[in-house]
């Protein structure tokens, strides 16, 4: 088996994962991991990316260049794509010549149509069974929101501008943010919602990954950790998703930093990407949805000689 490494590079996050494709297709997971650096720090209001953000997402490369090594991963079978804070930043060439250097491949910045797209065949090929059409996939990062309605192998994709760190730092700056502060966010990201073009209502089944939804997917199961062997295919409410998601805005940050499924480093801006969510959810007509562990890196990693 070839054994091949993806790395997504976000506003918020960086992810790895490193995994075997079987002949005749499908993928071995061997590792995956990831840090919160939160590249995308003040890139809504200065257009650049910071050097102190740049300082943290070097520093995690530099790890994750290590552990692919040692895993023996050839560097024309790793593949490191980067999405919306560096389609953003005026200085992207400063980070690509980082990555160049660390990582000793080019750095592709996804078009948010690429992304789109990379999230829908990802998500897809984690389902055990195929979902009923049209089935909605979406990604909530943090600088961007990606759509994907898809029926009958064609797609309808859109990346929105919208995602945890960008409205975060946009609109919700009380702890906990106040009820104006709230409004604000949602009518934000109900103008996006109504400009996507994305026929919301029309889905029969939805399916949402990236960190956000599924640590909310930990709140509404009240797990113990943050267990991917837990959540990952489960069926939720998207009443009780709604539920949680006005209990996690009201909480301080410190009150989201205790919760024991909750990474520290997304606590502050949750509150944001769980809006978007719960707006996403208020518009489907279907009364629950599905997580999934499976999300763009596997679509990066799948797509790699391929």
């Amino acid at each position: 088996m070839t054994t091949v490494a993806a790395l997504d590079c976000g506003t918020n996050s960086i992810k790895l994962l490193i995994g075997s494709a079987r002949p005749g297709g499908g993928m071995d997971v061997v590792l995956r991991d990831s840090r919160v650096v939160r590249l995308g720090q003040g890139v809504d209001r200065t257009g650049e990316l910071a050097d102190e953000a740049l300082e943290r997402t070097f520093a995690a490369i530099d790890e994750f260049a290590q552990v692919v090594a040692d895993h023996g991963v050839p560097p024309e079978r790793v593949r490191f794509c980067a999405t919306s804070a560096t389609r953003d930043a005026r200085n992207a060439a400063v980070f690509a010549e980082g990555v160049r250097r660390r990582l000793g491949v080019e750095p592709e910045v996804l078009s948010g149509e690429e992304e789109a797209a990379l999230v829908y065949a990802g998500a897809l090929a984690g389902q055990a069974v195929a979902p009923a059409e049209p089935v909605l996939v979406v990604d909530i990062g943090g600088g961007s929101t990606e759509l994907v309605l898809g029926e009958d192998g064609s797609r309808q994709a859109v990346s929105m501008d919208i995602g945890s760190v960008r409205l975060h730092e946009r609109h919700l700056h009380g702890d906990p943010p106040t009820p104006d502060e709230v409004a604000a966010c949602v009518a934000d990201v109900e103008a996006a919602l109504d400009a996507s073009g994305v026929p919301l209502e029309r889905a029969r089944a939805v399916i949402g990954t990236s960190g956000t939804i599924k640590t909310l997917a930990c709140g509404v199961l009240a797990l113990p950790t943050y267990d991917r062997d837990a959540f990952d295919g489960s069926v939720l409410s998207n009443a009780d998703t709604a539920r949680f998601v006005a209990d996690l805005v009201a909480m301080s940050v410190d009150e989201r930093r205790a919760l024991p499924y909750m990474h520290p480093g997304r606590a502050d801006v949750i509150d944001a990407g769980a809006l978007i969510w719960e707006r996403v959810l208020a518009r489907v007509a279907v009364p629950e949805h599905r997580v999934s562990e499976a999300d763009i890196l596997h679509g990066i990693a799948a797509a790699i000689g391929g």
